[in-house]
């Protein structure tokens, strides 16, 4: 069952017909599915689990574990219905009183010796032997969910504890505010939790809370973007540009106005730009970690209309809000047992994390966290707007790039699609779950991010292509025997074992130069070795009208290597598969359905520098489908340090139906000018002219006086 909303205005919305009393339908929809798997007001909010290798707790975990899983039931699911309590105060589900069931369990959560009980920040402590001085826990996280919702739906839950009950609970919430927390966004749970307290007039340390806030402050790279320890990602809009807009009304505004302005401005500043990550549907593109809370993406908009001075377009940001929800509640595949599944669309067990459990995707509600916003206000009265995309020319790609937090969106008129390129990426070289997360080149609304096709070999045994979407991997190999089971023949007849598949796990940024987007990405990236020891690759990619058309360099100090680059995975419920070339030039087209059977079209063409193209299927490795293709170019470099072509020459292109495209869509290049009489690229600008008359210059030479991580 999907989501069909029974109020709908399309003169309003004409975008997506989505009302407030839509967004109420639809969150007593995602509530209703929850309260279906619970039977008594006395059980907590423990849905039912089909994933047990990642997810906590494992069987094993310490008791602390297993209680944070049932606050993070509680208090997440508690974001769907305290705002929706403010408005229905008696709403029943499954029988249920909902406000009476949350009150109830609040109550116990903070209460020891209670069936439902999750332990104080202290008792953990005692409890946790590990010794480390700086242990936190993730019932600090949920602490941050309990106090904005006690916060919107005060009058019917917060208001009838009694005063010993309303002391009971501060009393646990201060235990986790000012105790320890991870030096990153988790800052701004204590900030929340120690706001909350004083607004309700209980003592707390305002020194512990202006470090936090400073800290927190001092995140920021600029244009709204704040480093989350280590990378960039949607945390910044779910975390940094809610939590402090919340913080700013409860506490900043009064007690620090100097950061509360602060944080103001950046808030502002990101809804100069933020709108356009989104595409011509108001897609939420899968990016970064934390990928199960999906839609929760667009609530940074409803942040920012929390500020005293905000500069949110209100049209445009429920447009935003409505499209990136229907992304997800349209779809058959969304909830499992009534609950949002671990996975981006329906279960896809690539993104989950070790963090995470059954409930965690519950977090999506922040973005429903908008229906506190009264009916009168002009999130809910403005018409919707289509902004950057109702002001495109035919066939235009509008470009931002953001230097900060290394990202660049191109918002392709011809397709509806936005594509994202980021940067700023270190991961261990085994972590294949972030590169996967922050390493590939392109990242498209309409296309999610693959995991490594099953069907290609792993690195243990790479006798087979190892082949990654949107990723270049190189495959180390040497000279061996005819009888070697892992050997292959090259064009020499020579015979190559296959020693080491590695994807690059490090992606310095250099930004744009005159159209042209540079980056560089390392494979096997140690920091105790050089990099002039490790193979690396010079990235620059520009937009077309339907995606990329890469120009990449490899810096080898080994060979023979073997390189294949992915193109984006390709959703097999059916696929017709069409081969053409043009001029030396080759291309794979695919054309088929995604699993909601909307169309969908993809197109690899391999120009200068690669040899063949091909394709691999793969099960279980797409987000969309459960089969899915990735077609991808490869080639090889032999001779060691020999003058070989260094210039890898691509394009990747998509739309949204089976039209055909047309030649010069599939093969865009006119005329390759390269500085070196041999035409390798081995040094000087290399030109490419286009048949539409366009012309991009891609020099390297130089960005290494500015690679940023």
């Amino acid at each position: 069952m999907v989501f069909s909303p029974t109020h709908t205005d399309y003169e309003l919305s004409p975008y997506t017909g989505l009302t407030r009393e839509s967004w109420i339908e639809a969150a007593e929809y995602l509530l209703s599915g929850i309260f279906g798997n619970i039977k008594d007001i006395a059980d907590p909010v423990v849905m039912p689990r089909y994933e047990t290798e990642v997810t906590y707790p494992s069987k094993d975990a310490p008791e602390w574990r297993k209680k944070a899983e049932v606050f993070e039931g509680l208090c997440r699911s508690f974001f769907i219905s305290a705002p929706l309590l403010a408005i229905k105060p008696d709403l029943v589900l499954n029988g249920i009183n909902v406000r009476d069931y949350y009150k109830r369990q609040v109550l116990e959560a903070v209460t020891p010796d209670a069936p439902n009980y999750v332990l104080n920040y202290s008792d953990m402590r005692a409890l946790d032997k590990s010794d480390n001085p700086c242990a936190c826990y993730q019932q600090t996280v949920e602490t941050a969910a309990l106090v904005i919702c006690l916060y919107l739906c005060k009058e019917q839950i917060w208001d009838t504890y009694t005063k010993e009950e309303k002391d009971r609970i501060a009393a646990f919430l201060s235990d986790f505010a000012h105790s320890n927390t991870v030096p990153q966004n988790w800052r701004l749970f204590n900030m929340l939790d120690m706001a909350f307290l004083h607004m309700n007039g209980y003592e707390i340390d305002k020194d512990i809370m202006r470090d936090h806030a400073q800290n927190i402050l001092h995140y920021y790279v600029g244009d709204g973007w704040y480093r989350d320890g280590q990378s960039f990602d949607y945390y910044s809009c779910w975390a940094f540009n809610m939590y402090t807009a919340i913080w700013n009304n409860w506490y900043g505004y009064d007690n620090e106005p100097y950061i509360a302005g602060k944080f103001e401005e950046n808030s502002n500043k990101l809804m100069e730009t933020y709108p356009d990550m989104f595409d011509r549907d108001g897609f939420t593109n899968m990016w970064g970690r934390s990928g199960i809370y999906r839609n929760a993406a667009t609530s940074s908009f409803d942040g920012n209309l929390m500020m005293r001075n905000s500069m949110a377009d209100p049209g445009r940001a429920r447009r935003i809000c409505s499209g990136s929800l229907l992304q997800f509640l349209k779809r058959d595949d969304f909830l499992w047992n009534g609950v949002p599944t671990l996975g981006f669309y329906g279960p896809f067990v690539p993104l989950v994390q070790g963090y995470s459990c059954a409930e965690s995707p519950m977090w999506l509600a922040k973005a429903l966290l908008c229906l506190h916003l009264p009916a009168d206000h002009p999130f809910w009265t403005a018409k919707e707007n289509n902004g950057t995309w109702e002001k495109l020319a035919k066939g235009e790609t509008k470009v931002t790039t953001l230097d900060g937090p290394a990202l660049c969106f191109a918002n392709h008129e011809a397709n509806g699609i936005t594509e994202l390129r980021s940067g700023k990426m270190v991961k261990d070289k085994t972590d294949l779950h972030g590169i996967w997360n922050y390493g590939k080149l392109v990242y498209n609304t309409k296309f999610p991010w693959e995991s490594r096709p099953n069907s290609a070999s792993d690195v243990d045994n790479c006798a087979q292509d190892v082949v990654e979407s949107q990723q270049y991997v190189l495959t180390y190999m040497r000279e061996g025997s005819a009888e070697d089971d892992k050997g292959s023949t090259d064009s020499a007849n020579k015979t190559l074992v296959k020693e080491l598949a590695l994807t690059p796990n490090v992606t310095l940024w250099h930004g744009e130069k005159n159209g042209v987007l540079y980056r560089r990405q390392f494979f096997e990236y140690e920091t105790q070795t050089e990099t002039h020891w490790r193979t690396a690759i010079d990235l620059a990619d520009f937009p077309v009208s339907y995606g990329m058309i890469r120009a990449d360099k490899i810096r080898l100090f080994r060979r023979p290597v073997e390189l294949t680059l992915g193109a984006f995975g390709f959703p097999d419920n059916g696929t017709e598969v069409i081969t053409k070339e043009k001029d030396s030039y080759k291309a794979i087209i695919l054309k088929g359905h995604d699993h909601t059977g909307k169309e969908k079209q993809l197109a690899l063409t391999i120009m200068d520098g690669w040899d063949e193209i091909k394709l691999v299927k793969s099960t279980d490795t797409n987000p969309d489908s459960k089969n899915s293709i990735v077609v991808y170019g490869k080639t090889t470099r032999m001779k060691q340090y020999g003058y070989e072509p260094y210039f890898l020459i691509s394009q990747v292109i998509t739309k949204e139906d089976l039209s055909d495209f047309t030649e010069d869509e599939l093969f865009p290049i006119k005329e390759v000018i390269y500085t070196d009489p041999e035409k390798c690229g081995g040094y000087g600008p290399v030109t490419i002219r286009l048949k539409n008359g366009e012309e991009r210059t891609v020099d390297f030479y130089g960005i290494e006086s500015k690679l940023e991580i």
